[in-house]
């Protein structure tokens, strides 16, 4: 399918990604069911579990299938108080809502936490890093995603793990993937990741699936039925595991990954050139660059003067161009990735998040830089 339908153009692959994944054939049975109806559904799901851990070149026995990557984020935080874990936990200030969210909920639970700082370009730097484990010196836990949902910024997860395997005791390292699977190269064993989150609805496949690593097996919160190893208890969901199968080896590959990666890059060297000669545009962080490998090539935050982004998003929707605001989780009055990059006020008001995909087109970028020009007039 193409990311544009019905005449509208589709630039909100970060939200979610257009539907690509085939009508999924699979064996209706439960897989806790021991006939060989259920025999033939469990034999499905480990086979979509083994194809996943190939391409992200990890042990199969990590993974374990979710609802997505929310409950990616959260299993791993809330094990703190299951196994009783003491010492302070910590996240970036640029962490997706389903983990700063949650971080409140734990605090009024008696959970010690923290906030590491990130640097003007919405990054998390191993300096910042170390001055937080310096301020706090009691952390057990760090959560930093990859990939920012918001600007597109590409933490460097390899430092990072470097600066917490040093710590004594170890800090567990919490990665959110669910913006970098399929988009940039993942090394999920080499940066010392001991917990991480993907989501299949990002790949383009369904949602209510999704993937959590997990290096050691940890303590829950919750129990039932035993399903996935006591980690997810609940009625697997076959048909989502396959199809999040097919959806990482169509994208996560290192081959596809180069080729789709290098596309996306030039699609938006052109598109980022072309908004930094606009007057009224401002990319967010101004710094960025077009040929600036520190961001992902699939997200952009821009503002453009005097227009807020809701006014923005709306003009754009009119034009038949789907854009945001920002993170589809989040209210849009609220902006805190932008506040902690230091932002002014109206800058933060005025952002908009823009994101292409795999079939984005050359002619499509360059049909939403017309219709950006065409607002710009008469606003």
């Amino acid at each position: 399918m193409k990311s544009k339908t019905d005449g509208r153009v589709y630039f909100d692959w970060a939200a979610t990604a257009v539907p690509e994944y085939a009508e999924i054939q699979f064996p209706f049975g439960n897989p806790s069911s021991m006939h060989a109806e259920g025999r033939a559904a469990l034999e499905a799901l480990e086979a979509a579990r083994s194809r996943c851990a190939a391409v992200l070149g990890i042990p199969r026995e990590c993974l374990y299938f979710t609802s997505g990557g929310t409950e990616s984020n959260c299993i791993p935080l809330y094990s703190c108080i299951a196994r009783q874990c003491g010492g302070r936990i910590i996240a970036s200030a640029g962490e997706h809502s389903s983990v700063t969210g949650n971080l409140l909920v734990l605090e009024r639970l008696g959970k010690a936490i923290g906030r590491i700082p990130i640097d003007e370009t919405g990054r998390t730097t191993p300096d910042l890093l170390k001055n937080t484990l310096e301020k706090y010196g009691n952390v057990r836990f760090a959560a930093i995603m990859a990939v920012n949902n918001e600007i597109g910024t590409v933490n460097d997860m390899a430092a990072l793990g470097n600066v917490l395997r040093e710590k004594v005791p170890p800090v567990h390292l919490h990665c959110d993937m669910v913006q970098a699977a399929g988009k940039i190269s993942l090394d999920i064993a080499g940066w010392g990741i001991d917990s991480a989150s993907l989501s299949a609805h990002k790949l383009g496949g369904p949602r209510g699936i999704g993937l959590l690593y997990l290096r050691k097996p940890q303590e829950v919160v919750y129990s039932g039925g035993g399903q996935e190893r006591n980690i997810r208890p609940g009625t697997e969901n076959v048909a989502g595991a396959l199809a999040l199968a097919d959806c990482l080896e169509n994208h996560a590959l290192p081959e596809k990954l180069h080729e789709q990666y290098t596309a996306a890059h030039r699609r938006w060297q052109h598109f980022l050139t072309a908004l930094k000669s606009i007057d009224r545009c401002r990319l967010i962080p101004a710094g960025r660059e077009p040929d600036d490998t520190g961001f992902s090539p699939y997200i952009v935050q821009a503002a453009f003067r005097d227009i807020p982004g809701e006014v923005m998003a709306r003009a754009l929707d009119d034009l038949g161009f789907a854009i945001s605001t920002g993170s589809a989780c989040t209210s849009s009055h609220q902006r805190p990735v932008l506040a902690a990059m230091g932002l002014e006020d109206n800058i933060s008001l005025e952002g908009v998040r823009i994101s292409q995909g795999w079939s984005t087109t050359d002619e499509e970028i360059d049909l939403l830089l017309d219709a950006v020009r065409e607002v710009l007039r008469f606003l």
